[in-house]
């Protein structure tokens, strides 16, 4: 097992974890030398708020963990590529990697905003892509 399929592993933890709470199940993990400093997965219908999407969790633990708004030695693994909020924040937060695995068609920064990130910010897609994908399915083929 790579290392970035270690950490989207974890991702994958906070999504099953989002789904136990009826919510999209999207995870995000931060990880700064070797170690997990923020976790999150989706808490937007729990919270009634739009902008709690697991990137934000875990931006928003990391930097707390770190007690500052950058996190350009960091990386951000997230089960499915990010919309264009989450992608402004990863920019503004200057994150150093983004490792997504599922791509999003419809609502991905790709299709919408791919300039967002910061122009240093590495991006890997497809780790674990088919199982960040059938979550999502199963997901959506549930709620239908």
């Amino acid at each position: 097992m790579t290392t970035d399929e270690r950490y989207m592993r974890m991702a994958l933890e906070e999504a099953r974890a989002a789904l136990a709470q009826e919510e999209i199940p999207v995870g995000a993990v931060v990880v700064a030398n070797g170690q997990v400093i923020g976790r999150g997965h989706n808490l937007t219908e729990t919270l009634h708020d739009v902008t709690a999407h697991a990137e934000m969790q875990a931006i928003t633990a990391a930097a707390e963990s770190l007690g500052g708004k950058y996190l350009t030695g960091c990386a951000l693994y997230v089960t499915v590529e990010p919309c264009v909020m989450c992608a402004g924040a990863i920019g503004w937060s200057q994150l150093g990697r983004l490792v997504y695995g599922a791509t999003d068609e419809k609502r991905g920064f790709r299709k919408f905003a791919p300039e967002a990130l910061h122009p240093k910010t590495e991006v890997v897609s497809g780790v674990l892509e088919e199982e960040c994908a059938q979550l999502m399915k199963d997901f959506f083929k549930r709620k239908r």
